[in-house]
């Protein structure tokens, strides 16, 4: 057994105090080593958790004898001389950081990711675990993990106590449902947090049972939704064994259309997650490793499919309608189709360069999101399987016999086994599709296009409005009252002539204040530029060349007139009449 123990002294410095107690082994011939996780699952790359730990001490806890040790890298420790001892580490965890994989303190309340916070003991990650919090009397606890007593959490391992993030607070609200004889636990911590109750817990109660009856069960006891409602704008998620935390603001606004479409959104997207990358885990990640990269070539499943099921599972349960997940499915065209990134890198490559670039710009059109472009993937592959077979067989189909095959078993999949359940549910070779779109870079717009009119439904491209997009190729931003450039298109107009970071003074001796547009759709055939380049004033000729810039903006509609067969596709798969 591995203790650990969190308390807090002064809040107001959002330092914990953390020990941890373990007993090593008197046979042991190496160093204990102490590792403390680089990375957290759920986002896939290296986040140094290391910079928040302060003032590690190391003891003999019987004694109190200080015991030698060094950093041997960035998040490990190694101390000698613990054979045959129990060994206590005593350090300092600054938690100050508010988003869903993040930790807090304050004197409202205790929020702790312990993935970020608590080193193991290398060679005893399977040994259970307990942890105690030191907390005033009137709060209260919010954790999925069993409460052994008061405030005491038993975990049976320390990657279960990794994946267990907690939340304790005298103001935390709680609310509970039933789906499926699953309890489901909704925890809400802002006291800025207007939640009309009775419509959350039917909605989340009606997403809840479209999982259960996808999947046929869930692979946890129970599960915790553990929601930080802030006073200041934000959004995140993060999936866990058997919660979420979910990170949304203006607490204030929460009800409202646009941010409670928000809540929906991602509450339904991590709790697919349960099943979609908790259960059904890559082979890589069978078991974790914490202290290094885990690189794998399916994120796209992970999260491009659960990037789908997110939205669609809400019209599918009536909680949303399919013009409000229209909506949603054409942001994620649009941001799918706002850079070139994606006639460079394929969805399998960009799985594994998540741990090199994934969650950040990087540079111009280098990569593909895993979210955007695997959501209309797994699209395509729905409903190209539905059109097979008629909507007697469908994605879900292939999430059910991954669940039976790797989540209820235990056994971590590859892409190669994911190839072959795909192949095997939709009855034929499915090789064009993983070359083209998984492993390649092929364009969606037309296959999509055709399988969306076996629904009823179409890809509508609509001309891009933007002058400065559709017919130079170029995109800015006004900052201070400066108008910058911040993309440019390939091969476009503008990528002759100008940088990312020109600021845009004049065109044809008129200033450029807030008018961009105007001034470049006189239809001229070519234009008089002058900017600054690295605070040097260039002028420069553009020239206008239309269709060459950003494409289209495509948006997924209804046909104006669809057959019967047609209407039948749009009611199976959407579960709405046309």
């Amino acid at each position: 057994m591995t203790y650990y123990h969190v308390s807090f002294e002064n809040p107001l410095t959002f330092y914990l105090q953390i020990q941890l107690m373990v007993e090593v082994p008197a046979e042991a011939t190496a160093p204990l080593g102490l590792q403390l996780p680089a990375w957290r699952p759920g986002r896939y790359e290296l986040q140094n958790f290391a910079q928040k730990i302060q003032h590690v001490e190391v003891s003999d806890a019987e004694t109190d004898e200080p015991l030698p040790y060094r950093k041997t890298t960035k998040d490990r420790w190694e101390v000698a001389g613990a054979a045959g001892r129990s060994v206590r580490v005593r350090y300092n965890f600054y938690a100050h950081q508010m988003d869903a994989g993040g930790s807090w303190l304050d004197e409202t309340q205790l929020y702790l990711n312990p993935v970020q916070a608590l080193m193991y003991a290398e060679g005893q990650q399977d040994a259970p675990c307990q942890l105690a919090l030191a907390l005033p009397p009137n709060w209260r606890l919010a954790c999925g993990l069993p409460q052994l007593a008061p405030n005491v959490l038993q975990a049976a391992n320390f990657d279960q106590l990794a994946d267990a993030p907690l939340i304790a607070s005298p103001t935390i609200q709680h609310e509970q449902y039933e789906a499926g004889g699953v309890p489901f636990h909704v925890w809400a911590q802002g006291e800025e947090a207007l939640v009309n109750w009775p419509r959350l817990l039917a909605d989340f109660k009606a997403f809840s049972e479209e999982q259960l009856a996808l999947f046929g069960g869930l692979p946890v006891a129970d599960y915790h939704f553990l929601n930080q409602f802030l006073p200041y704008k934000h959004y995140h998620g993060v999936e866990h064994h058997n919660s979420t935390v979910v990170v949304l603001g203006p607490a204030e606004l929460l009800m409202h259309e646009a941010l409670y479409k928000e809540l929906l959104g991602v509450s339904c997207h991590e709790l697919f997650h349960t099943w979609n990358i908790k259960a059904i885990r890559p082979a890589e990640m069978q078991p974790y490793d914490y202290a290094r990269e885990n690189y794998f070539r399916t994120c796209y499943i992970a999260e491009g499919i659960t990037t789908y099921y997110g939205e669609y599972l809400l019209a599918r349960s009536h909680v949303r309608t399919p013009a409000q997940y229209f909506e949603e499915l054409n942001l994620v065209l649009r941001k799918h189709y706002d850079d070139a990134g994606g006639q460079n890198l394929s969805l399998a490559d960009a799985s594994m360069d998540l741990w090199l670039d994934g969650y950040k710009p990087g540079v111009p059109d280098r990569k593909v999101s895993v979210y955007h472009k695997g959501a209309l993937a797994a699209l395509l592959l729905d409903l190209t399987i539905r059109q097979l077979h008629g909507h007697t067989r469908s994605l879900d189909d292939v999430l059910r016999q991954l669940y039976e095959e790797f989540g209820k078993t235990g056994r971590g999949y590859t892409d190669e086994d994911y190839a072959r359940v795909v192949t095997e549910v939709a009855g034929r070779k499915m090789q064009v599709y993983f070359n083209k779109f998984i492993n390649g870079t092929a364009p969606l717009q037309e296959p999509l296009d055709k399988a969306l009119h076996t629904v009823g439904c179409q890809l509508v491209a609509h001309e891009n409005v933007s002058a400065s997009e559709g017919i130079f190729g170029f995109r800015t931003v006004v900052k201070n009252e400066r108008t910058e450039i911040t993309y440019i298109w390939p091969n476009s107009p503008a990528a002759a002539v100008f940088t990312a970071d020109d600021e845009v003074l004049a065109i044809n001796g008129r200033r450029v204040d807030m008018n961009l547009q105007s001034l470049l759709s006189t239809e001229a055939p070519h234009y008089e530029v002058a900017v600054f380049r690295q605070n040097r004033l260039v002028v420069v000729d553009l020239v206008a060349q239309p269709g060459v810039g950003f494409g289209p903006r495509y948006t997924v509609e209804k046909l104006a007139e669809a057959d019967d067969a047609q209407r039948a596709g749009f009611q199976k798969w959407l579960g709405w009449e046309f």
